[in-house]
C-alpha cells in the first residue's frame, strides 16, 4: 500500500539514508573490560545482543512497559533500534554512534532509547522494519526507528555514519518539534500504512487449482534463475532453501529438467563457494557477491537447518557423495559449535573476530605454508589461494577448484588421492585455525529455528541412515518439550541461562509441529505426531483470525503492538502462515480431519495470485499447492519388521508420501484393521483408498510410481 507522506519531511530526512556495500573495511569495535563508564537497563537481559549494548553511554532500555510508559509520562520520542548479535553493521554503527559520548547524549536528551533483538522480537522488528520499507523502499539490520511516544513510527532507516545519525536524529526532532500538526499526520498514515500492508482478506471464491498452475509458476520463476552460478541472478545472493526444496517436488512431480537443473547447480556451487566453510562445515548467511564466492560471514542456526534438509533430500535422489558430505559437516559444525549441553540449538556465530569481519575464517598464503609445509602448494591451488590473496588485505576466501581434473594431472595424483589430501590438510587447518580468536556466540536458544534444526536432523537420520542423528534428534525434541512447553501447550520462545521466556510467536508453533511430524514418520512413535496436534490447535485457538481465514504472528494473549501483522510471505525461513498451512494439510491426512485440510486449502487460495509471480517467496505454499495437486499418497507399514521395510524405502526420494505404522496398529484411522500376524505389511493409500498389500518393498514402489 502507498503511505501518504509529507514531501518535505521525506526529502529532509531520506539524503540520510545510505546502503552500505559489505566490501566497504569495518571498524574495529572497542574491546569490553571489567570496568565499565556507564551501565544502562539492559545488563538485566540474558539477549547476548542487548548484553553488547549494557555498556553504552546510550541509557537504553529493552521493549517493555518500563520504556514505553516513561515515553509517555515525559512525551519524549521513542528511538527503537533493532538487530541482532551476529549483526556486522549493527556492530559498526554501535562502535560509531552508540559508543560516542556526543551522540549519546543527545539520543538520552531527546528521545527514550529502546534496543530490541529482532531474533527474540521480531513482533516489534516487523512493525518498524515494515514501516522504514514504506518510506525507504528498502530495509535492513540495524533497523532504527523513530516513533512517537504511543510507538506510531514517523522515521526509520537502516545503517546511518556518526554525522549522519546526527543529522537524521536533529531534523526528525525538530521536525516534530517545530510541527506538531505535521508530525502526527505523518504518523497516522504510516501507521496505517503498517496496519494494512500485507493483512490478507478472505478469498470467497471456490478454490480452482490445475496442473497448468504449476507450469506457470515455473515459467515464470526460471526467468531469474542463474544456469551458471545457481540460486537467482544477481548479488547477493542468498540461499533460500525453500525454494530449491520446491524445485525438487517439481521435479518428482513433472519431470522437468530445468528444475532439477536449477537446484544441482546451485547445490553444486554452494557448495565449493565460499558462502560454505569448506574447512569447519556450515553455511555463511549469504553471498555478496553473484558468485557465492564472498560471504557475510555470520552462520545462523535458521540457514544450517534448512540447507541440511536440502542437502539430505538431494542426496536421497541423487546419491552424490558430496551432498552426503555436506550434511555430514554441516552437522558435525552444528554439534562442535551450536549445540547445548541441554540439548538445544544455539542461535548463530558473529561475523566478526577481534573487529574484522571474517579474520577466522579466510588464510594469507603464508598461513597455509605454515600449516601444512610441503602439501601447502597443492592445497593452495585446491582452494584458490595466491600470495596476492583472492580477497582483500591478501587473504583468501577458501574456494573448491573447478578443475580438479587439471590439478591432478599437474601434482600426478588420482582423484582419489587429491580428495585424501584435501582431508588430512582439513583436519591440519581446523587445528591451526583452534588457535584463533573465534567469533562471538549469541547461545540463546530459539524454539522456531530449534524446530528447524531438529527437522535437519531427522532428515539427515532418514536419508543418511546414520543413527547419531536420530538420537541428537530425540535430545532436541524432549528439550523443547522440558524447556519450552507449558501443560497447555504454550511455547515460549526463548531459552537462556537456564531459564524460558517470552511468549511464542506463530512462527514457533509452525517450525515446532512441522519438526514433530517429521520425528513420527522417522520413529512411527505417535507421541510426536500428537505433540504437533496440540501446538496446531493452541494456534488456531490463540492466533487464528476467522475474518481473513489466516494466522495471526502474535497471540492473543500478546500487548498490543500497533500493529498486529501477519506473516505471508517465504524468505530465507518461510513464512509462519505457509508452514502452519501446510502442518494443517499434513495433519488432516493423519487424522482424517477434513476442517484441518479445508483450512489450508483456503490459507492458500487467499495467495494464489501470489504464487503465479513470488518465485521463491511462494515457495512453501507453492509445496502445498503441489500437495493439494497431486495428492500425496500415505503408505502404512504394519509389523515386527517395520523398522526395516521404513529405512528401506527411505533410501528413495519420496516426497509425495506421508509414512505411518509401527508393531502395532497404533490409533490413527488408517492403520485400523491393517496388522496381518505373522507379517509386516505396506499398504499403498491416496484418498483413504489402499492398492493391494505387500510384504515387499519393491511392489509398493511400483505402487507408488504407478
Amino acid at each position: 500500500m502507498q503511505v501518504l507522506m509529507r514531501t518535505s519531511f521525506i526529502i529532509l530526512c531520506s539524503f540520510c539514508l545510505t546502503l552500505v556495500s559489505c566490501s566497504q573495511k569495518p571498524m574495529n569495535k572497542t574491546p569490553d573490560t571489567t570496568v565499565h563508564k556507564h551501565t544502562n537497563a539492559l545488563i538485566h537481559e540474558s539477549s547476548p545482543y542487548l548484553l553488547q549494548h549494557a555498556h553504552n553511554p546510550v541509557d537504553w532500555y529493552p521493549w517493555g512497559e518500563e520504556a514505553l510508559t516513561k515515553a509517555r509520562k515525559e512525551n519524549k520520542l521513542l528511538l527503537v533500534s533493532v538487530g541482532y548479535a551476529a549483526c556486522h553493521w549493527c556492530h559498526v554503527m554501535e562502535h560509531e554512534s552508540f559508543e560516542d559520548e556526543e551522540v549519546a547524549a543527545y539520543m538520552n536528551e531527546h528521545f527514550v532509547c529502546i534496543k530490541v533483538d529482532r531474533e527474540e522480537r521480531p513482533d516489534v522488528d516487523q512493525v518498524y522494519m515494515n514501516a522504514a520499507q514504506l518510506i525507504t523502499g528498502r530495509g535492513g539490520w540495524p533497523l532504527n526507528c523513530i516513533a512517537m511516544p504511543d510507538g506510531r513510527p514517523i522515521y526509520a532507516g537502516t545503517y546511518f555514519q556518526k554525522e549522519q545519525w546526527l543529522n537524521v536524529l536533529s531534523q526528525v526532532y525538530n521536525f516534530v518539534t517545530q510541527y506538531p500538526d505535521k508530525a502526527e499526520q505523518q504518523a497516522n498514515s504510516l501507521t496505517k500504512g503498517v496496519q494494512t500492508s500485507e493483512m490478507v482478506v478472505l478469498n470467497e471464491q471456490e478454490i480452482d487449482l490445475h496442473e497448468d498452475d504449476l507450469e506457470v509458476i515455473f515459467r515464470n520463476w526460471k526467468k531469474r534463475i542463474d544456469y551458471d552460478e545457481g540460486g537467482h541472478q544477481g548479488a547477493p545472493k542468498f540461499p533460500m532453501p525453500v525454494g530449491f526444496q520446491y524445485l525438487l517436488n517439481y521435479y518428482d512431480h513433472s519431470g522437468n529438467q530445468d528444475a532439477i537443473r536449477a537446484v544441482l547447480v546451485t547445490l553444486d556451487k554452494m557448495a565449493a563457494g565460499g558462502i560454505y566453510d569448506q574447512i569447519g562445515g556450515g553455511f555463511a548467511r549469504y553471498s555478496t557477491d553473484d558468485i557465492w564466492k564472498a560471504p557475510h560471514f555470520e552462520k545462523m542456526l535458521y540457514d544450517n537447518g534448512q540447507l541440511v534438509s536440502l542437502y539430505a533430500s538431494a542426496y536421497q535422489l541423487t546419491k552424490n557423495p558430496r551432498y552426503r558430505e555436506v550434511v555430514e559437516e554441516t552437522l558435525e559444525f552444528t554439534k562442535r559449535e551450536l549445540t547445548s549441553k541441554e540439548g538445544g540449538f544455539y542461535s548463530s556465530l558473529d561475523a566478526d573476530s577481534e573487529g574484522e569481519e571474517g579474520k577466522f575464517y579466510v588464510w594469507k598464503l603464508e598461513e597455509l605454508e605454515e600449516a601444512l609445509g610441503s602439501k601447502a602448494e597443492l592445497i593452495a591451488a585446491y582452494y584458490n589461494a595466491t600470495e596476492k590473496g583472492n580477497w582483500e588485505h591478501k587473504n583468501n576466501i577458501l574456494l573448491c577448484s573447478d578443475n580438479v581434473e587439471k590439478l591432478c594431472k599437474k601434482f600426478d595424483l588420482s582423484e582419489d588421492e587429491l580428495q585424501k589430501e584435501v582431508q588430512k590438510a582439513k583436519n591440519t587447518l581446523m587445528k591451526a585455525r583452534s588457535k584463533r580468536v573465534r567469533p562471538g556466540l549469541d547461545d540463546k536458544v530459539l524454539t522456531s529455528w530449534n524446530g528447524l534444526m531438529l527437522k535437519g536432523y531427522v532428515d539427515a537420520y532418514r536419508y543418511l541412515g546414520i543413527e547419531d542423528y536420530l538420537e541428537t534428534a530425540l535430545t532436541n525434541a524432549q528439550f523443547l518439550l522440558d524447556e519450552m512447553k507449558e501443560q497447555d501447550h504454550r511455547l515460549h520462545r526463548n531459552y537462556k541461562n537456564g531459564k524460558a521466556s517470552i511468549n511464542g510467536f506463530l512462527d514457533d508453533y509452525a517450525f515446532a509441529a512441522s519438526a514433530f511430524i517429521a520425528l513420527y514418520q522417522a520413529t512411527f512413535d505417535e507421541q510426536w505426531l500428537m505433540e504437533a496436534r496440540h501446538l496446531c490447535r493452541y494456534a488456531v485457538e490463540h492466533f487464528y483470525d476467522e475474518r481473513s481465514g489466516m494466522f495471526f504472528y502474535t497471540s492473543k494473549l500478546d500487548p498490543a503492538l500497533i500493529a498486529r501483522k501477519m506473516e505471508v510471505s517465504d524468505n530465507v525461513i518461510p513464512a509462519a502462515n505457509s508452514e502452519m498451512a501446510k502442518n494443517l494439510f499434513v495433519l488432516g491426512q493423519y487424522f482424517y480431519q477434513e476442517t484441518y485440510v479445508e483450512m489450508a486449502r483456503k490459507m492458500l487460495n487467499n495467495v494464489k495470485e501470489q504464487t503465479f509471480k513470488g518465485n521463491t517467496y511462494y515457495a512453501n505454499w507453492d509445496l502445498l499447492m503441489l500437495w493439494l495437486i497431486d495428492e500425496p499418497y500415505q503408505v502404512a507399514i504394519v509389523g515386527k519388521d517395520y523398522e526395516a521395510k521404513r529405512k528401506e524405502l527411505d533410501q528413495h526420494y519420496l516426497p509425495n508420501a506421508f509414512l505411518m505404522g509401527g508393531a502395532t496398529e497404533g490409533t490413527l484411522p488408517l492403520l485400523e484393521n491393517k496388522l496381518q500376524k505373522g507379517s509386516t505389511t505396506i499398504y499403498v493409500c491416496r484418498n483413504k483408498a489402499c492398492k493391494l498389500p505387500t510384504t515387499d518393498v519393491g511392489e509398493a514402489l511400483k505402487q507408488l510410481a504407478d
